[in-house]
């Protein structure tokens, strides 16, 4: 009789993504840094308020611009990406990161505030885009998405304890503690450089020229036709003409506005148009949070499999859709009822955006030309900075101003683009297999000619 093998320990199935130097270097760097984001997320609304004395309309400004910025950038990092070494962009990107956060001291009115929030936005979202480059190159297929799976999990704990420290200095509530808590915040992206180098050169774009060098009649090489010649070969290999990949750069960036219900809507509904106390605002967040911690790696496996990628798409767009609907069940309802209301569409919803992050790398990484890959990463990326930016406007416009009818058409929305992310993962499930069947006849009518010679 023969033993099935038995699965090894929880803790060493958690720990076994670690043993990779690359994804190693970028969890702890990422754990240490991403607690300064936590800490400056928590006071920079209230900073820009209480100490640069900036009226709300001008935070709502400054914000939104830094969000736009972000938009160019995403896709700047991951053209880069592609033409310098991507190890050393990141490291220089993160520096800049954690200087332009303790620049924030140094905002006085609403000019500098906007220069230096603008900065930072750029820099940030150039930053990630050059991240997700650097794990398009250094793993493969499902490494892929578990790589991005682990680090979006230590990203939200380090998040939570950034959260718990600048708390603080809402607590204290001084010009001083403010500052010192950005500095904080600074400081932290700076040690977290401190791990980015010793990252190994596996993410950086090969070396090589895509296209073969032009020589002249003498037998010497013609520098300017092999440039032109260069040039001429990577714009074959642009996302910008790959109508599949930007299509599913658009639904990725209509439904990732799901962030913008979670940090305008849900908040501003609650408080509104609820019965609920303000305080379940914190509760949903708590909540959200421990579902991605728990279950975005595991929910995560797998999705390197288009087949698989589409199928939690389309699961993520109905619970997606089902959420907004429960969400907006909860106006006019007694305060516990409210509360019960919103928590389930809290949990729908914190399922719908783990499922939809798993689909969506997934199928960013295996529908990209890895030719490219860093260019294409900032494509992607750069489609989630324009959903964020445009998120806050679509909610406000639907949801907060019409209510149940709101919802009910913020749903569709995220319906639509959900499917749409599951019929494009078919449709190149349906191409791939065209291909493999044209390949094996070619392959057999030549076998089949070799016989009859």
């Amino acid at each position: 009789m023969t033993v099935a093998p038995s699965r090894p320990p929880l803790l060493s199935r958690t720990l076994a993504p670690l043993a990779d130097p690359v994804l190693r270097v970028l969890v702890v760097a990422t754990l240490i840094s991403r607690v300064g984001r936590g800490i400056f997320l928590t006071v920079t609304v209230l900073y820009f308020t209480f100490v640069v004395g900036l009226p709300a309309h001008e935070v709502a400004i400054v914000l939104s611009l830094a969000s736009a910025a972000g938009v160019l950038s995403s896709l700047a990092g991951g053209w880069l990406a592609d033409r310098v070494s991507a190890r050393a962009l990141l490291i220089g990107l993160s520096v800049a990161d954690g200087v332009g956060l303790i620049a924030y001291v140094f905002a006085g009115d609403f000019v500098t505030a906007l220069v230096i929030a603008v900065s930072v936005g750029a820099v940030e979202q150039a930053a990630n885009a050059t991240r997700t480059a650097i794990i398009a190159r250094a793993f493969t297929g499902e490494q892929r998405v578990e790589a991005r799976a682990v680090l979006r999990t230590v990203t939200n704990l380090s998040i939570a304890a950034g959260s718990g420290i600048g708390a603080i200095a809402l607590l204290v509530g001084t010009p001083e503690a403010y500052r010192a808590t950005i500095v904080g915040a600074g400081v932290a992206y700076l040690l977290g450089v401190t791990q980015l180098v010793r990252l190994p050169r596996t993410g950086d774009a090969p070396a090589q020229p895509l296209a073969a060098p032009v020589t002249t009649a003498t037998g010497s090489t013609d520098v300017a036709a092999s440039a032109r010649a260069e040039r001429v070969a990577l714009r074959a290999h642009s996302p910008w003409r790959d109508p599949q990949y930007l299509l599913l750069t658009l639904c990725s960036a209509v439904f990732g506005m799901q962030f913008g219900v979670s940090d305008v809507g849900v908040p501003l509904w609650i408080a509104h148009h609820t019965a609920a106390p303000e305080v379940l605002v914190a509760f949903v967040l708590v909540l959200n949070t421990a579902i991605v911690v728990l279950f975005q790696v595991p929910l995560s496996r797998g999705t390197h499999d288009l087949r698989v990628a589409g199928r939690v798409s389309a699961i993520a767009a109905w619970l997606m859709a089902g959420a907004c609907v429960v969400y907006a069940l909860a106006a006019g309802l007694p305060t516990w009822a409210a509360v019960a209301v919103v928590l389930v569409a809290a949990l729908s919803h914190a399922f719908a955006e783990v499922l939809s992050q798993a689909g969506g790398w997934g199928l960013s990484f295996e529908l990209a030309d890895p030719v490219r890959a860093g260019t294409y990463q900032g494509v992607f990326s750069m489609g989630y900075s324009l959903g964020a930016m445009c998120a806050p406007i679509v909610v406000a416009s639907t949801a907060l101003e019409h209510g149940l009818a709101g919802w009910a058409v913020l749903g569709a929305i995220f319906l639509a683009s959900g499917l749409g992310t599951w019929a494009i993962a078919r449709r190149a499930v349906a191409r791939g297999a065209d291909d493999e069947r044209v390949s094996g006849k070619g392959k057999l009518l030549r076998t089949g000619s070799a016989v009859a010679s």
